[in-house]
């Protein structure tokens, strides 16, 4: 059996001043900036990170705002534009450090936060990133599919579990398609024990204030994803669960006649979080992509 080195801790700083922390997996090769989705941490990213490293990457797994280890900000910037500034602070440190530009694995928020921080790069005519992957995001994506995300994130978002059991089953509710751990320990690490006894996700509940899947909000933000994807000039991949409740075929070719360079990647029977339903086939697309990067 393949041993994996224990990655390394590292503290970043985002737009706001924020600590950010990140494990990094590897020490030389392409930088490679793995951004989770809402309500995830960084944790989510452990097996995608481990194959790009023992494939001569470095993988930054982040923490973002408000989420896991990270800072929770004292304003509650959360708006994804929020995120996106984070994402192009932590692009131009990783930058700095190695002189070569991160190539960018976003999931959901994650994609949302990349592909924003493109699209602004894009306006100074300026290369951001060294590639992007949007794994299971489009600018346009089923608005169901997001109530239905949010509403699982509302639900226990305030009161809580009152064990990791009573979580676990929150979750194999919700994921009835995905096998059940036979641990807890990784569910564990995204909750935190409260003062109360109660164990909570392990995010800011604030990140959902005022967020919803319609109205002026979401018609800014999804005009200016089209922008971004429009003006992409860098690689790009875009990864969809075949089974996605959010990115159905329809957003996923509207995104390829956007971006006519785009790569794409169906992984059959995935649902919107590709990498925990099919991680095999999910890390083999990204290692496939980022290797021909050169």
């Amino acid at each position: 059996m393949t041993r994996h080195p224990p990655p390394v801790a590292a503290r970043l700083t985002g737009a706001a001043g924020n600590a950010l922390v990140a494990d990094v997996f590897g020490e030389a090769g392409t930088p490679v900036l793995l951004l989770h989705g809402g309500g995830q941490t960084r944790h989510a990213w452990r097996a995608t990170a481990e194959k790009l490293a023992l494939a001569g990457h470095t993988a930054y797994a982040l923490d973002q705002r408000g989420h896991g280890d990270s800072d929770w900000v004292e304003s509650g910037g959360y708006s994804f534009f929020d995120f996106a500034a984070d994402a192009t602070a932590i692009a131009e440190q990783l930058t700095a450090r190695g002189g070569i530009r991160p190539v960018t694995i976003g999931a959901s928020l994650g994609g949302i936060a990349s592909l924003l921080a493109q699209g602004e790069a894009n306006k100074r005519n300026a290369e951001l990133f060294g590639a992007i992957v949007l794994v299971d995001i489009t600018p346009r994506v089923d608005l169901s599919g997001v109530a239905k995300v949010q509403g699982f994130m509302r639900t226990h978002g305030q009161d809580g579990f009152a064990t990791i059991d009573e979580a676990a089953d929150a979750v194999a509710e919700y994921l009835p398609h995905r096998p059940r751990p036979k641990s807890n320990e990784g569910l564990r690490k995204n909750l935190r024990q409260r003062p109360d006894g109660r164990w909570r996700w392990h995010w800011d509940p604030r990140f959902l204030d005022g967020r919803s899947p319609v109205g002026a909000h979401r018609e800014a933000i999804e005009a200016a994803m089209l922008a971004a994807a429009g003006g992409l000039k860098i690689p790009a991949l875009l990864v969809r669960g075949g089974a996605s409740e959010l990115v159905q075929e329809a957003h996923a070719r509207e995104f390829l006649d956007l971006v006519p360079h785009a790569e794409y990647a169906d992984v059959a029977g995935a649902r919107h979080m590709v990498a925990g339903d099919r991680n095999d086939q999910f890390g083999q697309a990204i290692l496939d992509f980022v290797g021909r990067l050169g």
